[in-house]
């Protein structure tokens, strides 16, 4: 079997560009969901950890990091889904949560957080950068993010929930 020659550096500069299919403007390396790159003698082993068990964009993540990698002459590749450890908010990176705060969806507090929005805990407007929001409903349009509305600027926004 032939395999490509591409290092990990390499390999993981590549894959840095594929945006998460619900929020493109951040990448799956800034979101912490693309844990490893492996190269062995049969070739290149993606290791990814989706944001929710079931979340439905890893079928797209996993033909976006074939194509990408296909098109950059890295082969054979495979993609391996890892649950353990879980994926958790601390595995994003700083520049993902300012992205997310700068497209209107209110990053995690703060790294190991636990429950922000069931523990009372203020969730800044990523508009206004009020502080006097409320909750609307636990799930947005994805299951890890809730529905807030500011009270100040009267817009709705959704907050990337901790876990």
């Amino acid at each position: 079997m032939v395999i490509s020659a591409h290092s990990k550096e390499d390999t993981f500069r590549m894959l840095s560009v594929i945006p998460d299919p619900e929020i493109p403007v951040v990448n799956i390396y800034e979101m912490g969901m693309l844990r490893d790159v492996l190269i062995t003698d049969k070739g290149y082993e993606i290791i990814l950890t989706p944001t929710y068990t079931g979340c439905p964009a890893m079928g797209i993540i996993e033909q976006d990091i074939k194509m990408t990698l296909k098109k950059n002459g890295v082969f054979p590749v495979t993609v391996k889904m890892v649950y353990d450890p879980p994926w958790t908010t601390d595995r994003m990176s700083d520049v993902a949560k300012k992205k997310l705060k700068a497209y209107g969806i209110a990053p995690p507090l703060h790294s190991s957080c636990t429950q922000d929005v069931f523990n009372n805990n203020i969730i800044e407007c990523p508009r206004c950068h009020s502080g006097d929001t409320v909750l609307i409903s636990r799930f947005g349009a994805t299951a890890c993010k809730s529905l807030y509305k500011c009270n100040n600027c009267k817009e709705p926004f959704e907050y990337f929930k901790c876990h």
